[in-house]
């Protein structure tokens, strides 16, 4: 290890005579020499920013085409068309069709050159929610799980990994437990279900206790396998969830009409609404679901249709969040699985493209108004500067205060396995 040290120490311009100095020198007496001396390094380098405490990711299922979104190429043979606007940082444009994202550039970064292995729908989805691609003899969680299981629960009496609208891959807990599951509900318009009883409070009391005498006689000599059930401790959860005060944030009709037209009147609207209303309670992870982006035909008509909807959700949701100094403390990530092709096919179409795409990101730590990574205005050579998706996790992890190198126990196989086994992306935190 003192070689290791020995050089770190030399690349921070320290000159240290063992270790104690040197984790003196950087504020980290105390931490275990299992912490990788590199990461720590890095986190020290970011200051003394206050981690975000939520993310809220925007996930555009089907695979958004680059061209059309956050990497536009006007002008140019596989811009097949499609135009692009200004924003408010110089040099740095969007897809036609986001007016209002484009005035907000300065408070956003995009990636504009992801690669990922996985140009399939569910393998890409699986590694786009949990930094791995996706292997038969373990099942990964998605970050909020990760976020969940690492981050305390404080005074939040309602679930904290939240996915809102449908979707066909959801976030799941992966080998960390069911519990660490997304809870999933429709759109915010419509009623939560199954949190209100169905019959009066004093009726409900009696079914309760009738309930505690019966479980408490079936426990009697087999208490160890009730409690590996976890029965008990998901019926308390659910009583304290549909107690709870915290519910109304699910509520958006209480929101004024004024922020709810900013938003827009449709359910991506709404669902972002709930989304900011849900950080404020203390929810750590809520996923967005807005599908529709897998344009293999008429790909340019399709993309104006989604735009139209995405540009005002999103933008609201990053000037409602700033308005509420929420920004800082809020991770907003919006992206799908993979790309599109620069070639159009016969169709009008794009088809799917892993090999340099864009995400965006804004909030909690993230770097603001800039570009990481170019590609090809021709559409045939790899991007620079490349960005694997494990990267875009680690980054995201360390903005929330996690060391994305902390290894997790696998239940039953006994192997440990980091929360990301990628790098946090240069340039793009603060």
């Amino acid at each position: 290890m003192e070689p290791l040290i020995g050089a770190a120490a030399r690349r921070s311009g320290l000159v240290l005579s063992g270790r104690r100095e040197f984790l003196k020198a950087v504020g980290l007496t105390g931490v275990s020499w299992l912490t990788p001396v590199s990461h720590l390094l890095a986190a020290q380098a970011e200051g003394s920013r206050e981690p975000a405490r939520s993310i809220i990711l925007i996930w555009l299922a089907g695979g958004p085409s680059q061209l059309e979104t956050f990497d536009p190429k006007p002008g140019t043979a596989i811009a097949g068309g499609s135009k692009a606007r200004k924003t408010a940082v110089k040099d740095v444009q969007l897809a036609d069709g986001f007016e209002q994202l484009a005035d907000l550039m300065r408070e956003i970064s995009l990636v504009r050159s992801l690669v990922s292995k996985e140009g399939d729908h569910e393998r890409g989805t699986y590694l786009m929610k949990t930094g791995y691609r996706p292997d038969p003899t373990v099942e990964h969680p998605s970050i909020g799980a990760v976020c969940c299981h690492e981050l305390s629960a404080g005074g939040t009496g309602i679930p904290r990994h939240v996915s809102i609208l449908p979707a066909q891959w959801p976030a799941r807990g992966g080998y960390l437990g069911g519990e660490y599951d997304a809870f999933q509900i429709g759109d915010p318009a419509g009623k939560l279900p199954d949190v209100t009883p169905a019959v009066d409070a004093a009726r409900n009391d009696a079914r309760l206790a009738d309930l505690d005498v019966v479980e408490r006689a079936f426990a009697r000599g087999r208490a160890r396998s009730v409690e590996a059930t976890l029965h008990g401790e998901t019926l308390r959860r659910a009583r304290v969830m549909m107690t709870s005060e915290q519910l109304k944030a699910f509520d958006v009709s209480r929101e004024p009409k004024s922020v709810r037209d900013e938003y827009g009147n449709t359910p991506l609207g709404r669902a972002c609404l709930a989304a900011r209303r849900l950080t404020e309670v203390g929810v750590r992870c809520i996923e967005v679901n807005f599908g529709g982006w897998d344009s293999h035909v008429k790909n340019h008509e399709i993309h104006r249709g989604l735009v139209k909807e995405l540009d005002p959700a999103l933008s609201a949701l990053i000037r409602d969040l700033r308005r509420r100094n929420l920004l800082d403390k809020t991770v907003v990530v919006c992206g799908g699985e993979f790309g599109r092709t620069p070639k159009i096919n016969p169709l009008g179409g794009r088809d799917h493209w892993p090999n340099g795409f864009s995400m965006a990101l804004a909030g909690g730590g993230i770097a603001r108004g800039r570009v990481i990574g170019e590609t090809d205005p021709e559409g045939l050579k790899a991007p620079t500067t490349p960005a694997t998706i494990a990267d875009i996790h680690a980054t995201v992890l360390t903005a929330v205060g996690l060391n994305p190198q902390k290894e997790n126990i696998v239940p039953v196989t006994g192997r440990p396995l980091k929360a990301s086994e990628g790098k946090v992306i240069p340039g793009l935190l603060v």
